[in-house]
């Protein structure tokens, strides 16, 4: 039996098509950077083991398939299967099957990261792992290349757009007051967490475009979210203008997948039909419009903590309100860090150290360390180490409950751990004793640049661990 004439809209083919390619493709990067890092991370032997957890944390609190049963194999084949999965939707697996095989293929996908996400603890703990799970819930009931787009789906990704959007908007004009004299983006190109090949240069920008830049962010965040429900096509140009922001925000840093993210979303707003035509496809079955509109009134009941937290004055960012993060609430970067400062791990392998005693640094893959290396580009994959390591800098208590463990690898030369590093300066034999420096980083000026050829000046400030050793050593 057809669906009502409402119910969809041929004309975003192409819009659907881009969200769920783009979506199976961060997909494919998350479980793939899952499958390559947990084993130091979060494997038995980790620096936060998921049987110790699933011990202490119920199922309900954290639904996951790990609670039923965990060995490190059984995570890395969950892993590598959900890349594989994603690699074949990617692929067009999902158009070439019946709809319903077509839903439970999402619907895997989406069930497999939940899983690895409601026990990746701190290592897990950012805003878009929530966002790819509500994206790709979503995606379970957009329908495939044998349905006509469900229309309230569509709409379903504009309103998590909004809340992305404003969200991260309102928990700026609402924090740091350099978000209001427009001058935050002076400092944030030196102080994210993770700058990239361009940051050098974003920073160095006159202060004045630096004050257009904060400016139009605002616009961006604030206003153009309100544009996605008016009509065509007004909702095309403000998610276009939104995808703008997000590729400048590609281009000045190292946000994992969520610019990325971002984009392959806000392109579920746009209407390429000026372009492309309309596509005949077929009607949708009754049955699934029953379950689109449950999906319609699960969402919207479950938005109501999200959007009462967009209105009140003591706002959250990046929470999920729910176990499945089905709706959540977004928002980052409420407060700017000024002074830029990084631990740097080093070893020796003299047993009493003294003042005269060589020190050499490990080297991350990501984050900065030798002043002459250039920042790198990563994003969209996910350093998640690297992302810890600028936490660590900031407060002690972001290093709880890990970091000490992860000096202890260091010690014991640990296989998997130092796969998470660029460089092991003790590659024979494994150090005697391990410390972690607290440095200040700021970006070399143009003239100290040419003289030197670094892209960083650092100053050392104090030791924040260490030095320890094994017992026994």
């Amino acid at each position: 039996m057809a669906a009502m004439d409402w119910f969809t809209d041929s004309g975003y083919w192409l819009s659907r098509l881009l969200v769920q390619r783009g979506l199976a493709a961060v997909y494919l990067l998350a479980f793939l950077g899952t499958a390559l890092q947990f084993r130091a991370l979060l494997g038995s032997r980790g620096m936060q083991p998921i049987p110790r957890f699933v011990g202490r944390v119920p199922f309900r609190a954290a639904p996951s398939l790990f609670h039923l049963h965990y060995s490190d194999r059984f995570f890395a084949a969950c892993a590598w299967c959900g890349a594989a999965l994603a690699a074949a939707v990617l692929c067009g697996a999902g158009d070439a099957v019946p709809l319903p095989v077509s839903m439970g293929l999402w619907a895997v996908l989406w069930a497999l990261y939940l899983s690895i996400v409601n026990v990746g603890q701190t290592w897990y703990a950012f805003g878009w792992e929530s966002l790819l799970l509500e994206a790709g819930f979503l995606a379970i009931f957009l329908g495939n290349a044998d349905t006509a787009p469900p229309v309230l789906v569509m709409w379903l990704l504009r309103w998590l757009l909004f809340r992305v959007e404003f969200g991260a908007g309102l928990i700026k004009w609402r924090g740091d007051t350099c978000w209001r004299d427009l001058t935050c983006l002076s400092y944030h190109h030196e102080t994210q967490p993770m700058p990239g090949l361009l940051s050098w240069y974003f920073h160095h920008l006159p202060q004045r475009l630096h004050r257009w830049e904060t400016g139009a962010n605002h616009v961006a965040q604030l206003l153009l979210p309100f544009g996605l429900f008016l009509p065509q096509p007004v909702a095309s140009v403000a998610a276009g203008l939104m995808i703008v922001t997000q590729l400048w925000l590609v281009l000045s840093g190292n946000f994992a997948w969520l610019n990325w993210l971002t984009i392959v979303i806000a392109l579920g707003a746009v209407d390429f039909t000026p372009l492309t035509g309309v596509h005949g496809q077929g009607g949708a079955p009754l049955w699934f419009l029953v379950a689109t509109m449950a999906l319609t009134l699960l969402v919207a009941v479950l938005s109501y903590r999200p959007a009462r937290n967009l209105l009140s004055r003591r706002q959250q960012m990046n929470r999920s309100f729910d176990s499945l993060h089905l709706v959540n609430t977004y928002g980052a970067f409420g407060n700017i860090t000024r002074v830029r400062q990084e631990i740097v791990l080093e070893g020796t392998d003299e047993a009493e150290p003294t003042g005269e005693t060589v020190w050499r640094a490990y080297e991350f893959k990501g984050k900065p360390g030798d002043p002459g290396r250039r920042p790198p580009q990563w994003a969209p994959y996910h350093l998640r180490l690297d992302w810890l390591m600028w936490f660590a800098a900031l407060s002690p208590a972001y290093r709880r409950g890990w970091f000490e463990s992860l000096a202890l690898r260091l010690l014991e030369n640990d296989r998997d751990t130092l796969r998470l590093l660029r460089h092991n300066p003790f590659s024979e034999e494994p150090p005697r004793q391990v410390r972690a420096v607290l440095y200040r980083y700021r970006f070399t000026t143009p003239a100290e640049r040419k003289e030197t050829g670094d892209w960083w000046h650092r100053t050392p400030v104090r030791e924040v661990l260490g030095p320890v050793r094994l017992e026994g050593a």
